[in-house]
């Protein structure tokens, strides 16, 4: 299976692959009439990339909500700070600087872009090149990242889609050192419910041919709104809502079903951290 481009997604490998997991939700939900996000470049790469994307399954409006409610967060922050400093961890194969720059908000900013090597080689092969990326293949653990990034005009820090596959202490130790490091500046990340992590860690399949990697971090929403009161140089958590989507994805973002209990500690959340 070859993409338009001759471009084969199957170097990808790992967990680097899950890029193309969440690629075919959010370019498939980009490609719809009724679709709950427009991202065109997420479309060009969906169609540039050979790879057997049936073996994630049924594709969903998980992603593209996500990926709209790191937007909004972002469009908040560069509304205040234009110049900012944001920086992408684990970035993979999102597109969220160019749907920030159709919304207004990218024109002075500096934009650091991370992830391994296999991912900013395919990202280098399809996406265009523009002045405000710096590119730095290297993992987000590698702590040198931090010494590149200009915080003279605030730093906002995407983790989507990432602490869900570190070990929990690396996970925290990481929004620690970003706390510590960048004072002033937001981190938003999402986590996924304890159930969900313990179903990794046991083999869950997507399809029979696809098995994800083990997320072993987990983080309900009012654990990370706890992380206020238990890392230092954390001032401020926020638990952010997904928009609603169509159908049940509508119906998930009901803020009345978010009061039963039950329901807040099983759902996935995002949580947007200010640094004091």
């Amino acid at each position: 299976m070859s993409g338009l481009t001759g471009i084969d997604g199957t170097s990808l490998e790992g967990v680097s692959a899950t890029t193309l997991w969440t690629l075919h939700n959010r370019g498939t939900e980009a490609k719809r009439s009724d679709g709950v996000i427009r991202d065109p470049w997420a479309v060009t790469l969906l169609d540039g990339i050979g790879y057997d994307y049936r073996k994630f399954g049924k594709p969903n409006q998980s992603h593209a909500l996500r990926a709209r409610a790191f937007d909004a967060a972002a469009i908040d922050y560069l509304t205040t700070h234009p110049k900012a400093s944001v920086v992408a961890l684990a970035e993979g194969l999102q597109t969220s600087f160019w749907r920030l720059a159709r919304a207004g908000v990218a024109d002075e900013l500096t934009w650091y872009s991370i992830d391994l090597e296999p991912v900013m080689a395919l990202r280098r092969q399809l996406l265009p090149r523009n002045d405000r990326i710096i590119e730095l293949a290297q993992s987000a653990l590698d702590r040198s990242w931090m010494d590149q990034v200009n915080t003279d005009d605030g730093v906002f820090i995407t983790a989507e889609g990432l602490l869900m596959y570190l070990e929990p202490e690396d996970s925290l130790s990481l929004i620690a050192d970003c706390a510590a490091r960048f004072p002033g500046g937001r981190l938003m990340f999402d986590s996924i419910p304890h159930w969900f992590s313990r179903r990794t860690l046991t083999g869950l399949r997507l399809s029979d041919r696809y098995l994800t990697p083990a997320m072993p971090f987990a983080m309900t929403a009012d654990e990370g709104l706890a992380l206020a009161g238990s890392i230092d140089g954390v001032r401020r958590a926020r638990d952010i809502s997904l928009p609603p989507g169509r159908g049940l994805w509508k119906l998930a973002s009901l803020s009345t079903l978010d009061r039963i209990g039950a329901f807040r500690r099983a759902r996935p959340s995002v949580t947007l951290l200010e640094f004091g």
